[in-house]
């Protein structure tokens, strides 16, 4: 890919909106399945179409963009992450691939070596699933390789902790952390327990650390295509100061956009209004009704094959009705993080009773959400769709601990964990789909995103690369309410991204998920063929708002 300066008429003026020709490359766009060029004025997309066309656009223009065969796509929007967090694991220690009690223990010598002015050493990414025996280091063995020092580790899925005896001590109020529920002794940490250490391990990061981890986490996904993020912040994972921040940050610096949710339940305008001044779309994201199958925290109906209980709930319907009319009276989002099978019923009777309270269109159009939903059940999912809530959902869960002996399995039996995550069901139902990573759960990795959710490891909740794509472009903006974003054509924001790949491939819409169609005549743009052992493309150049965000150094 190269650039050109192409000459114009006039000086340039501040207040003269730039253009840029994009050619010689395919572009995907519906306005033109065969579009190999695409002209940017200023912040929007003003032209998408041929190369032939595009020689009368050439002399008009600031700049040229010779693509040279690249793909050009909108950019993705990554619809729950949580940035400084993501930042902290970029930054600092990385315990995903630890394959033992012993290969962690030693990852956190390394790091306390190289932090010696850290007042909390953090990390995170361990899972214990596959370990021998699912073994957990002891506390002692953990203070003995922090040099007994504070320390915070959270498993993958940020619902469960090990901790030394030092950052125990760290935690303020006149209850002892070992009262409260989620603690035991040599175990990892959940419930109120690993909250009361988070907030710890939380404070101790300054200002800037926490400028700076959020600063690395908006330029690695620029890295990766993404344009947009949407941050679930709240009361139970992040400060305040962390979500304005954030906000502040991403407003002020060249890179992502972020949207922002609030995770706290209200009931009233004081608490919409509360929600609103600090810059959130609503109140949603996290807002927990229930906790993670990996942490044994996700409310079952049924006890987990793994353990004599069914879980947590936090949430009951009376809360959800409440939470979504006040939200709905106040015209923001609502949300709830739910996974277990009786989470997610709790949420759907809650949200159907504040139709019936506010009523059913307006509940509609709030496009309220639901994070994760992965024990659906029929009747679950008919009621999403009757509700019209948005499944914001992470593929790339499936694909790190679905199959017959995957973590799910382990947890649940192999029959209930074949219902997990039951994409086709949903599209099939029409329910608003917007992909995401719950970044540092999984990584930001948009492609393999879709590969994810092209080839579950359960058939019959595969979808094709085309239904991921949208859900994972323009689905992100309509989850934000949003109609005209997420794909190109002209009048939508020029958030785009350039990408170096293989051959370009149309799934065949039908049940053969692996068969593919390179038919022209289908008239459907080509997205990069993703089977497994495919090489996924590579991001040359993220644009967010006609500005550019991201340059690949080889590019």
């Amino acid at each position: 890919m190269s650039d050109s300066t192409a000459p114009h008429d006039g000086p340039d003026r501040p207040d003269r909106p730039r253009t840029v020709l994009l050619r010689g490359g395919e572009v995907h766009s519906p306005a033109d399945p065969f579009a190999t060029a695409m002209v940017v004025d200023g912040d929007g997309i003003a032209w998408v179409g041929s190369e032939g066309a595009a020689d009368s656009f050439a002399d008009g223009v600031d700049e040229v963009v010779h693509l040279d065969g690249a793909l050009v796509t909108p950019a993705f929007t990554d619809s729950h992450v949580h940035a400084t967090a993501t930042g902290l694991a970029l930054t600092g220690l990385d315990l995903a691939g630890a394959g033992s009690p012993a290969e962690l223990l030693e990852r956190v010598r390394e790091h306390a070596r190289a932090r010696p002015d850290d007042r909390v050493l953090l990390g995170h990414g361990w899972d214990a699933s596959a370990w021998p025996g699912q073994r957990l280091p002891s506390r002692a063995e953990l203070d003995e390789a922090a040099g007994h020092r504070p320390l915070y580790l959270t498993r993958v899925d940020v619902h469960s902790a090990l901790v030394t005896t030092a950052l125990l001590d760290l935690v303020p109020g006149a209850t002892d952390v070992t009262d409260l529920p989620g603690y035991a002794p040599d175990a990892a940490l959940t419930g109120d327990a690993h909250h009361a250490v988070r907030a710890v391990a939380h404070d101790s990061v300054t200002p800037a650390q926490r400028t700076d981890a959020q600063r690395a986490a908006l330029r690695h996904a620029a890295s990766r295509g993404i344009g947009t993020l949407h941050e679930c912040a709240g009361p139970e994972i992040s400060g305040e100061d962390d979500l304005t921040g954030l906000l502040e940050l991403a407003a002020a610096e060249p890179g992502p956009r972020v949207f922002g949710y609030w995770a706290e339940h209200i009931t009233s305008p004081e608490g919409a209004r509360r929600v609103r001044e600090l810059g959130a779309l609503g109140a949603a994201g996290d807002l927990f009704a229930d906790g993670s199958l990996g942490s044994h925290t996700a409310h079952l109906h049924e006890p987990y094959a793994d353990a004599g209980h069914r879980g947590t709930g936090h949430l009951d319907a009376a809360a959800v009705a409440a939470h979504v009319a006040a939200c709905t009276e106040a015209g923001i989002q609502a949300g709830f993080h739910a996974i277990g099978d009786a989470a997610l019923t709790a949420v759907t009777e809650g949200v159907r009773a504040a139709a019936e309270r506010v009523g059913l269109e307006r509940v509609r159009a709030a496009r309220h959400r639901v994070e994760h939903a992965e024990m659906l059940t029929g009747a679950t999912i008919a009621a999403f769709a009757e509700l019209a809530l948005t499944a914001s959902v992470q593929p790339a869960f499936d694909a790190a601990w679905g199959g017959g002996d995957g973590m799910y399995a382990r947890r649940l039996g192999r029959e209930r964990a074949r219902t997990l995550n039951p994409y086709a069901a949903l599209l099939r139902a029409g329910v608003p789909l917007a992909l995401g990573s719950d970044s540092p759960v999984t990584p930001l990795d948009p492609w393999g995103t879709l590969r994810a959710a092209a080839f579950h490891r359960t058939p019959e909740h595969r979808i094709s690369v085309r239904a991921a794509f949208t859900a994972h472009t323009r689905g992100g903006w309509r989850a934000v309410g949003r109609d005209d974003a997420g794909v190109l054509v002209p009048g939508a924001p020029a958030d785009y991204a350039v990408w170096r790949t293989g051959d370009l491939v149309v799934q065949v819409p039908d049940g053969r998920i692996a068969a593919w169609s390179t038919d022209p005549r289908s008239g459907t743009p080509g997205l990069p063929d993703l089977g497994p052992d495919r090489p996924l493309p590579v991001c040359l150049r993220t644009v967010v708002g006609g500005r550019t965000v991201y340059e690949h150094p080889n590019g």
